[in-house]
């Protein structure tokens, strides 16, 4: 079922090469495969594999029967496909050669707190990478290098701290853990991982409650993206987790009909939605029918009220539509009168915009988007783009991640000069636009566009703009602070006009010329930015160099003494 912890003594045994903490590497061929294991069912009172009473399981369901209900229809039926890709290892996850193994840490990313023997084994290059990551939070995940471990990649995530009071938020975080560290393999083109039990015994959470989110989500994710990985080893390093994951496996992952059937007793009355998280009949939104139109009646001659009711009328739908969800506002509409409406502002923008398209400017004439609608859009992108590998669009460094500006915002630098037009893919630029700008426009930010140079490039139109820009979403149009645009040109000027009058005046307002290097530093300072040689070498050109002077070892601007 399991292979032991590796020591030296096995490593000649099992055929595995010592590595540099003396553990010898295990390769997955070593490990058998979840199906291969010899199967420990007893369909008897006295199962032994599904036996509670050791191991207490506050979710699990009380049927009233042992035996599965032929009328019921499994929620994990047998899928060999997906059966093929699990397996179970009895030892750390770090000793195996797999593409990348899973470290539990906490939100500062420290040794301290890391999985044990985790930077033992990879050496001192994995806690200094770390600390270069600004931490993570937890639910999420963060992506280093392996460095002495025989896997390529760690991927590090952060448990959530359990209370019984917030049951169901602790298993959806940790469910989230599971998922990211699934999702980060994909968008890193890696195809099998290790992952130990993501919980520790600081944060109290309950092993085997843990282990029933664990398998749970990981099934779920792979009957979407099984083409995309290849294996998923559950490591445990004690006896007691051993058993819970070899009594839990064949509830999630049954290797026949047998299992199937007996897993529809064992079940928690709760396995979650189509991505393993907890879901709660008293906590969802019911959306009750529209109430019949009642015919309006003669109005009434005015009475005079006090001032305190003149106010709560003035209290109407219109004015508490502003505190709720747009998205759940648009549920109540009928869905007709939403196409009309959608119809008539799309007639209506055609016929004033058209003009547009005829100059050049591109589709900037479409129908405006509602808050719902554009909120929407921007969780269609963001899902997206964080299940695609978008690493050729990061290495042309059009957008990157500067520090901060003067007053501690952070700062996207956008480089005009690198955006190649003829040589990109546009829909996988925006993709990458959306999941590098979504972590910072939560608050005020600060982008920098470098315009040097870049007037020799084709640009796209204004209607490629105004997509970007809805796509993006309202929450970036409110949280931007300024665009600083340095080097401007007359054509990028009558450009930025041009977006004021037909986009959207709000964001376009929040342009800032800068003509000099210096003149910038003064909003976002020098050791914040990462600026490309060709800058400094065309605002010398420009501004023709006069007075200043640019250190060749740091690229510091400085004025003549």
């Amino acid at each position: 079922m399991y292979r032991p912890v590796a020591t030296p003594d096995s490593a000649t045994s099992r055929g595995g090469l010592p590595n540099d903490s003396g553990d010898s590497v295990v390769t997955l061929d070593q490990v058998p495969r979840w199906i291969d294991a010899e199967h420990s069912l007893v369909h008897n009172d006295g199962d032994s594999a599904f036996s509670s009473s050791y191991f207490p399981d506050p979710l699990t369901f009380k049927s009233g029967t042992d035996s599965g209900d032929s009328g019921s229809v499994s929620k994990f039926p047998v899928n060999h496909e997906v059966n093929l890709k699990i397996y179970l290892w009895r030892g750390n996850p770090w000793n195996l050669e797999v593409d990348a193994v899973v470290n539990s840490t906490n939100e500062v990313l420290d040794e301290a707190h890391s999985s044990p023997g985790l930077h033992a084994a990879a050496g001192p290059g994995l806690a200094e990478e770390c600390a270069t990551l600004g931490g993570c939070r937890t639910g999420m995940a963060k992506v280093t290098n392996a460095y002495d471990l025989p896997a390529r990649k760690v991927i590090h995530t952060v448990g959530p701290k359990y209370a019984s009071k917030y049951q169901t938020a602790a298993e959806n975080a940790l469910s989230h853990c599971y998922r990211s560290c699934l999702e980060l393999l994909i968008e890193h083109g890696l195809k099998s991982i290790a992952m130990g039990c993501i919980y520790t015994e600081a944060k109290n959470y309950p092993r085997e409650p843990a282990a029933h989110v664990a398998i749970r989500t990981v099934r779920r994710f792979l009957e979407k993206q099984k083409d995309n990985i290849t294996a998923v080893v559950f490591c445990t390093t004690s006896t007691i987790d051993t058993e819970i994951y070899k009594r839990l496996l064949p509830l999630y992952f049954p290797r026949d009909k047998q299992e199937e059937l007996m897993a529809l007793a064992k079940l928690p009355a709760d396995v979650g939605d189509e991505n393993g998280e907890t879901v709660i009949d008293a906590r969802k939104i019911r959306i009750k029918p529209l109430p019949k139109k009642v015919v309006s009646k003669p109005a009434k001659a005015p009475v005079d009220l006090p001032v305190s009711d003149v106010g709560s009328l003035r209290r109407t739908s219109s004015y508490l539509d502003t505190f709720l969800d747009p998205a759940f506002m648009s549920l109540i509409k009928d869905p007709d009168e939403r196409r009309l409406e959608q119809w008539e502002k799309t007639v209506q923008a055609q016929r004033g915009w058209n003009f547009a398209n005829l100059l050049g400017f591109g589709e900037i004439g479409g129908a405006p988007l509602s808050a719902a609608e554009e909120y929407s859009l921007h969780s269609r992108y963001l899902s997206k783009a964080k299940s695609l590998n978008l690493s050729e669009i990061a290495e042309m460094k059009i957008v990157y991640r500067g520090g901060v500006d003067s007053e501690g915002r952070p700062v996207m630098v956008v480089v005009g000069a690198h955006f190649l037009l003829r040589c990109l893919d546009l829909e996988r630029f925006v993709l990458y636009v959306v999941k590098e700008f979504e972590p910072i426009m939560q608050k005020p930010y600060t982008i920098v566009y470098f315009h040097s140079a870049a007037s020799l490039q084709v640009q796209p139109d204004l209607g490629w703009m105004r997509r970007l820009q809805q796509i993006l979403g309202r929450k970036h149009q409110h949280n931007l602070h300024a665009i600083y645009v340095l080097h401007p040109t007359i054509g990028l000027k009558l450009t930025v006009f041009a977006l004021q009058l037909l986009v959207d005046s709000v964001v376009w307002k929040k342009v800032v010329y800068v003509d000099r290097l210096l003149q910038l530093f003064r909003y976002v300072p020098r050791e914040q930015l990462t600026i490309p040689d060709f800058v400094f070498q065309h605002d010398l050109e420009v501004n023709g160099g006069k007075g200043l002077i640019v250190d060749p070892r740091t690229k510091y601007v400085y004025h003549r003494p």
